[in-house]
Formats: C-alpha cells, structure tokens, sequence
C-alpha cells in the first residue's frame, strides 16, 4: 500500500478538512495528529494518508498547496512510529474484548 506524510500548519486545518473531503482522498486511509504529540513542531499536524498509488499522487497535489510533503527521511521513522501506535491501540482493543 502506498502511503504520505505531511506537515500541515494548524492554522490551515479548516483548508486541510477540505481538502480530505476530496471524493478521491476521502476514501483513503487518513490519520491526522498533533505533530507536537510524535516530536515534531508545535503549530503543526502531521497528516497521513495511506492507499492506492493513483490518490497518494492526488494526496501530494491537494495537500502540497496546504503544507509540506515531508522528505523520506524524516517520513519513514514517523511512519513508522504511526502503524506501531495503530498495532499496540489494536492489541489493547483485542484484550478488551477476549472472555475468560
């Protein structure tokens, strides 16, 4: 699956709802954080999103007049770091919901 990582100032999130209503984006894996929260700058939202390759090109279109694409290198640890969270919040899910 391929994916994208972007900064998006926190005064642009009414542009950045808009632009994730996109028909296209909409139907996308989306994750949206407080960049502060992953170490990032304060003032800012990391955005991720997370499909097929045709709507991450789209994705990079739509959000590029909103923020900043962020450089593979400073993309891949924060990726990663997101799908760690995801994995770990579903395990605690899944121990929610077992019987004894």
């Amino acid at each position: 699956m391929a994916w994208t990582l972007f900064s998006v100032p926190s005064t642009r999130r009414n542009d950045l709802d808009i632009v994730l209503k996109d028909d296209q984006l909409s139907r996308q894996s989306q994750k949206v954080r407080e960049a502060s929260s992953a170490g990032g700058p304060a003032g800012a939202l990391y955005v991720l999103l997370e499909g097929s390759s045709e709507a991450m090109r789209r994705a990079d279109e739509l959000l590029g007049a909103v923020g900043t694409k962020l450089p593979p290198a400073e993309a891949e640890p924060l990726y990663r770091r997101f799908k760690e969270e995801e994995e770990s919040a579903s395990a605690g899910m899944g121990l929610f919901f077992t019987e004894e």
